[in-house]
């Protein structure tokens, strides 16, 4: 299943409503439970003269690992993230970007992902723990907050 950008998302990573973020489109397999990302990135996001900047290595992998959640229905945010920078990743290169779930312990959701080039060697891999959250707590306390502020 494809998972286009969301028109009505800002989101700097996956949303289609922020004109200055990325737009990201992944793959959900479901047969794998994973999910892909295939990318080439320009010179806008450009660390080191050719080659990716470190933190948008950070935001592919915080996105394709938050992904994740998709298969059951979690919604979780990214409470821990660890990024290991293995090779350069360059700009205009062929990406592969994937995520999958490693463990479940109550709340806290254990996520891996990698970045691989066209040959499949692995550029950057990364962990992280979400935390579920219950989206109708969260309303209500961001409610509060916005009637609180007025």
């Amino acid at each position: 299943m494809l998972l286009k950008a969301n028109e009505t998302n800002h989101c700097f990573g996956c949303g289609g409503a922020n004109a200055r973020g990325m737009q990201l489109t992944f793959e959900q397999d479901d047969a794998t439970q994973r999910i892909r990302g295939a990318f080439r990135l320009s010179a806008d996001y450009q660390g080191g003269a050719g080659f990716v900047h470190g933190g948008i290595i950070a935001t592919l992998l915080d996105e394709v690992m938050s992904k994740v959640s998709r298969f059951r229905e979690d919604h979780a945010v990214t409470a821990e993230l660890t990024i290991e920078y293995l090779k350069p990743v360059p700009v205009d290169g062929e990406l592969v970007v994937e995520g999958w779930e490693v463990e479940r312990n109550g709340r806290s959701l254990l996520r891996a992902g990698e970045i691989r080039d066209a040959s499949g060697a692995t550029l950057a891999r990364g962990k992280a723990r979400f935390v579920q959250i219950d989206l109708e707590v969260l309303r209500r306390k961001l409610g509060a907050r916005e009637q609180a502020r007025h």
